[in-house]
């Protein structure tokens, strides 16, 4: 899959938000997700039990935006299962690659990903959401080879807007 960029309408997910510092991320994202998969029956109104989806804001502007959220896509919000939170994700523009291998790797797709952005002459939108939607194939839980689209948040205009 090569770089392109899409649109993508309002994300309504339910799952775990997960605190850490930045270098066990690695380790605890999938931890949550295998968590999630054991529980996604408990979650109403989803739309695809078989595909994770990740958030994260880069330059988060409060505390309710630090970390990352891993979850499952529903329809619209039920009951929220003991120990999970939801959130809502706006419309918006996103540049994307597809990352292929182990999680660990997954910031040198993300430099290819902004080298291609401003190649392109878009800009980064780094107080947005940014969106990891794994394949339902290779889910986050299994972190020697996953398989992630990456979608970084860039400004919704023409290019360098």
């Amino acid at each position: 899959m090569s770089n392109v960029v899409k649109d993508v309408g309002e994300v309504k997910l339910v799952g775990f938000r997960i605190l850490c510092s930045g270098e066990e991320y690695v380790t605890e994202i999938p931890k949550a997700a295998l968590r999630l998969k054991e529980r996604a029956e408990e979650i109403q109104n989803l739309l695809d039990p078989l595909q994770q989806i990740g958030v994260f804001v880069v330059e988060e502007s409060s505390p309710e935006e630090d970390g990352y959220w891993i979850g499952l896509q529903v329809s619209e919000f039920g009951d929220i299962p003991a120990g999970m939170t939801n959130l809502t994700i706006p419309p918006h523009r996103y540049a994307t690659i597809l990352h292929q291998g182990p999680n660990d790797q997954i910031r040198n797709s993300y430099e290819r990903l902004h080298q291609w952005i401003s190649d392109h002459g878009y800009t980064r939108s780094t107080q947005s959401w940014n969106l990891e939607i794994y394949q339902k194939e290779n889910q986050p839980y299994k972190p020697s080879y996953v398989q992630v689209e990456l979608c970084d948040a860039i400004l919704s205009g023409e290019k360098g807007e």
